[in-house]
C-alpha cells in the first residue's frame, strides 16, 4: 500500500503521474518532511529560506509552472488536533479549524434591544399624549369673553377663578327633568358660586352666597345691547339678567378682585361628571331628606352617584344654616369630587380617564382663554383645599337674613371682606374667618 498521498507522484514535472523517474527513494518519498527555518532564514542545516507561499506548518509540493520554485498547500500529517472531518468554520458548533469543540457564540444584544422598545414605548407614549390633548382642548366651551366686560380693576398676585354651577337644565329631556328633581323653571340661575385663588402661599376657597345683598353696576349688554342700570339686588339677579359677563363684573366691583377665569357646568354635567368618575365618597354629617332637591341619604360615609351627589349639592332647605351651609356641602362634594377626577386610578386608567373627560369638557364653559392646563390647575387646586393645603370658607356674613325689597337676603360683613381681599390680592395666607 502507497504511503503517497492521494494523487501525488513526487515528480516535479508531472504531479499527478506515476513511475517517475525521480532520484528520491520510495521511502524519502513516503512523508514529506516541513523545511523549518534556520539561522538566517534557511532550514536547520542551512538550506535555502522557503518561498513566501510556504505554510506555516504540515505542507506539500505544488507544481507553480509560472515561477521556477516548488509551492507548498497544506496536508494531513497524521496529528489529529481534535477537528472532526466535513466540519469547517462553518460546520456545526461553530468550531474553528482543527477544533471539535464549539466556537464563541455571539451574545444576544438586550441591551440594545430594551433600547429600541423604551424608544418606541416613550414615542408611542407621546403621540397619544398629544393625541389626547388636542381631543380634550377642541371638547372645551369656550364661550365667555371676559375682554368685554367692562371698569375691570387691576390684577393682583396669583390666579382668580370664578367657579359656577348653575340650574341649566340644557340637554336635558323631561324624564331626566323629574329624574333629577330639577323642575322646568325657565331662565338662568346660579345654584353655586365659588371663588377660587391660587397662589404660593395656599389655595381659598370662598363660597359666595347666591342671595347675597350687593351692588349690580350699571352695564351694557355686549351681545343683548341692553342697558342694565345700577341697582341693589341677589348676586344672583346678576346672572339671570346679562349672564356671566354681568356676574364677573358685580363680583369684581363688589370686592375689587380682579376674575382671571371663568368655569361654568350644568345639572347633567355635573351629574355626567360624578357618574364618570365611578362616584363620588363623601361623608355625610347627618341624615338629609328634602322633596325639592330630591335628597335622601343616610348619615355616615358612603360614595354618592351623579343623581345623589346633585341632590346633596342643591340642598338648603332643612339645613340649620339654610344657603351657608347648603355653600359649605358644595365645596366640601366638589373638593372630593376634583380629588378623585385627578387621582392615579382615574388619570392612569383609560377606561375612566376618557369618559370623565368628555362628560365634564363637554359641558363646561370656560372663558376663551382658559386653557386646558388652566383647567387643570384649576382641580388640582380644589382638590388641595381638600387635603388641607388651603382654606375653605364663606364670605364674611354680618347678617345671614336681611330683610330686603327682594325678600331675605345675606349680607357681607364689609369690614372682613375689606381684609380678606387685601390678602388674596397681595396672595398672603388668608387669616380672615368667615363668621359663619
Amino acid at each position: 500500500m502507497s504511503d503517497w498521498p492521494q494523487g501525488w507522484t513526487g515528480d516535479r514535472n508531472d504531479r499527478y503521474g506515476r513511475g517517475s523517474g525521480s532520484s528520491e527513494s520510495e521511502g524519502a518519498r513516503a512523508m514529506p518532511q516541513v523545511r523549518r527555518a534556520g539561522p538566517g532564514g534557511g532550514g536547520p542545516h542551512g538550506e535555502p529560506p522557503l518561498p513566501p507561499s510556504m505554510s506555516p506548518r504540515g505542507t506539500v509540493p505544488r507544481q507553480q509552472p509560472s515561477q521556477g520554485y516548488d509551492d507548498y498547500e497544506p496536508y494531513d500529517d497524521g496529528y489529529n488536533t481534535g477537528q472532526v472531518y466535513g466540519q469547517g468554520n462553518g460546520g456545526p458548533g461553530n468550531g474553528g479549524p482543527g477544533n471539535g469543540a464549539p466556537g464563541p457564540v455571539r451574545p444576544k444584544n438586550w441591551k440594545r434591544r430594551i433600547t429600541i422598545g423604551l424608544v418606541t414605548f416613550l414615542v408611542l407614549l407621546l403621540a397619544v399624549g398629544i393625541g389626547t390633548y388636542f381631543w380634550a382642548d377642541n371638547k372645551l366651551r369656550r364661550e365667555v369673553d371676559l375682554s368685554k366686560v367692562q371698569d375691570r380693576p387691576e390684577g393682583g398676585k396669583g390666579t382668580n377663578y370664578l367657579i359656577v354651577g348653575s340650574d341649566s337644565r340644557e340637554g336635558l329631556s323631561a324624564e331626566q327633568k323629574k329624574k333629577l328633581h330639577t323642575g322646568s323653571a325657565d331662565g338662568r340661575r346660579t345654584d353655586s358660586m365659588i371663588l377660587l385663588h391660587v397662589g404660593e402661599n395656599g389655595n381659598t376657597m370662598v363660597s359666595l352666597p347666591r342671595d347675597s345683598w350687593v351692588t349690580i353696576p350699571a352695564f351694557t349688554g355686549s351681545e343683548s345691547g341692553n342697558r342694565i342700570p345700577q341697582s341693589q339686588n341677589k348676586l344672583n339677579a346678576s346672572y339671570s339678567s346679562e349672564g356671566p359677563s354681568l356676574l364677573v363684573r358685580t363680583v369684581e366691583y363688589n370686592t375689587g378682585l380682579k376674575i382671571d377665569h371663568y368655569a361654568e357646568i350644568g345639572f347633567d354635567g355635573f351629574a355626567k361628571l360624578v357618574d364618570g368618575v365611578g362616584g363620588v365618597e363623601i361623608d355625610i354629617p347627618q341624615d338629609m331628606k328634602e322633596k325639592n332637591s330630591g335628597t335622601d341619604l343616610k348619615k355616615g360615609k358612603q360614595t354618592l352617584d351623579g343623581q345623589q351627589a346633585l341632590a346633596f349639592v342643591r340642598q338648603r332647605y332643612g339645613l340649620a344654616g339654610g344657603d351657608l351651609d347648603r355653600t359649605k356641602n358644595q365645596q366640601k362634594f366638589l373638593s372630593a369630587l376634583a380629588n378623585e377626577a385627578s387621582s392615579p386610578s382615574t388619570l392612569l386608567n383609560p377606561f375612566t380617564l376618557y369618559p370623565t373627560m368628555g362628560a365634564g369638557l363637554d359641558n363646561l364653559v370656560v372663558d376663551k382663554d382658559m386653557s386646558l392646563w388652566d383647567v387643570k390647575d384649576m382641580f388640582f387646586a380644589m382638590k388641595s383645599v381638600s387635603g388641607g393645603d388651603g382654606k375653605q370658607m364663606n364670605m364674611p356674613v354680618s347678617n345671614p337674613g336681611l330683610a330686603t325689597s327682594k325678600g331675605s337676603a345675606v349680607q357681607w360683613d364689609m369690614a372682613k371682606v375689606k381684609q380678606l381681599v387685601s390678602q388674596l390680592k397681595n396672595d398672603e395666607k388668608v387669616t380672615v374667618s368667615s363668621g359663619n
